[in-house]
């Protein structure tokens, strides 16, 4: 039975008494959020270290959004999987869709990042998606086959347990539109059946897939109820407290 992840993306929002007040409200709520789901965070890097101390021995862990490639060397403003394990993170995002589309992450990079985070120790969750022309284009299921092919290909069913996939149609991302859940699930099936071919059933049946895209607690219960959603990759619910507890606590009083 794969568990259920809500993950929470802050971008580019929250300074440190906002992010301890956001975190502080979270912890006071979290008992009413099942045993059985697993909470993440993934703040700005300068709440990473602080968010780490209040966080410490709670059942919410810490992430980054994102890593250089390289374990060290001269590349400003680069963060390496082993400053981000010193901040007190387990898990880090690669391939956000606004990493490849204002930053210029290519399938090639990500594939080098995905392989860094691996190798530096932490479990990654490897974000595809289409756009919405290539979905009014019916290139869906290709964008997703290339998106995985080109960053997951070269993975070990070893590394493919450590890591998760989320499924975030980019016309969905902050734009009020949400995929239906019925849309969500093909897509999250359709992903599922790709790890199948590559790596085994077995591999396929353990990997999680979340959905990112204009979650909120009103729509989360039916996203989550669908088959092969694993979770939430959540955006603008998560930067408050009663919104990302009630995506967490989706479905528990239905």
């Amino acid at each position: 039975m794969r568990r259920l992840l809500i993950a929470g993306n802050w971008k580019m929002h929250m300074i440190r008494e906002e992010g301890i007040g956001l975190i502080d409200g979270i912890l006071a709520g979290i008992d009413q959020v099942p045993a059985n789901r697993d909470l993440m965070v993934f703040p700005p890097y300068t709440l990473l270290h602080p968010l780490s101390d209040r966080l410490r021995g709670s059942r919410c862990w810490l992430g980054a959004q994102d890593l250089h490639w390289e374990p060290a060397g001269a590349y400003t403003s680069g963060i390496s999987a082993a400053m981000i394990r010193d901040a007190g993170c387990t898990t880090v995002l690669v391939g956000h869709s606004e990493r490849r589309d204002h930053f210029g992450d290519t399938g090639s990079i990500l594939a080098r990042k995905l392989r860094a985070a691996l190798e530096g120790g932490l479990s990654p969750i490897y974000c595809v998606g289409e756009h919405l022309e290539d979905r009014e284009q019916g290139r869906t299921e290709e964008i997703l086959r290339t998106q995985v092919a080109e960053v997951m290909g070269g993975l070990g069913v070893t590394e493919m347990g450590r890591t998760t996939l989320a499924y975030e149609p980019v016309w969905a991302i902050g734009t009020g539109r949400t995929a239906t859940p019925e849309i969500a699930q093909e897509a999250h099936r359709y992903l599922r059946s790709l790890v199948a071919d590559s790596h085994g059933a077995e591999a396929a049946g353990e990997l999680r897939i979340l959905y990112g895209g204009s979650v909120k607690p009103e729509n989360a219960a039916h996203l989550l109820g669908q088959e092969d959603v694993d979770g939430a990759l959540v955006g603008g619910a998560s930067l408050k407290a009663d919104g990302f507890l009630g995506i967490a606590r989706a479905g528990v009083d239905a």
